[in-house]
C-alpha cells in the first residue's frame, strides 16, 4: 500500500530528507556528473553516504544512472525531469537560505562538544 502524506511538503521532505539530497540535486543541477565529481561537489560527504543517497534518489525517479559499457567503466548521474522540478522548486528556498545566512549561522547550535562537568574525563 501507498504511504499517504499529510500535505505536498511532507511529500516533498520524505524524497529529499537527510543532510545530503538537496546538496547532491544542487550539484547536479547544470551538468551530468561521474561519481567521484559529485563526491567533490559535496564536501563532507563520505563514499557509502554517496553511494546510499544516490541509490535513493534513483529509485524514486529523481536521478538517472548510466553506465557505459567500457574499459574502464564510466557512470555518470544526471537528474530527471522530476529532478529537474524538484531542484526548480528548491530554488527558492536557496535564495531564502543565502538571503539570511548571516542570521541562520549566528543562531545555529555548536557543533563543538561542550564538556559535561558531571562525566569524568577519559
Amino acid at each position: 500500500m501507498a504511504r499517504r502524506y499529510q500535505c505536498g511538503l511532507d511529500a516533498a521532505m520524505d524524497v529529499i530528507g537527510g543532510k545530503w539530497k538537496a546538496l547532491i540535486l544542487w550539484a547536479l543541477h547544470t551538468e551530468d556528473r561521474r561519481f567521484g565529481e559529485l563526491r567533490r561537489a559535496v564536501p563532507g560527504i563520505s563514499e557509502k553516504m554517496l553511494i546510499q543517497q544516490l541509490r535513493e534518489m534513483e529509485s524514486r525517479g529523481i536521478v538517472h544512472r548510466e553506465v557505459y559499457r567500457e574499459v574502464p567503466p564510466k557512470v555518470v548521474y544526471s537528474l530527471t525531469p522530476l529532478g529537474e522540478s524538484l531542484n526548480e522548486a528548491l530554488l527558492p528556498l536557496g535564495v531564502w537560505g543565502r538571503d539570511h545566512e548571516e542570521q541562520i549561522a549566528a543562531t545555529a547550535p555548536s557543533t563543538t562538544a561542550t564538556p559535561d562537568p558531571a562525566r569524568p574525563a577519559a
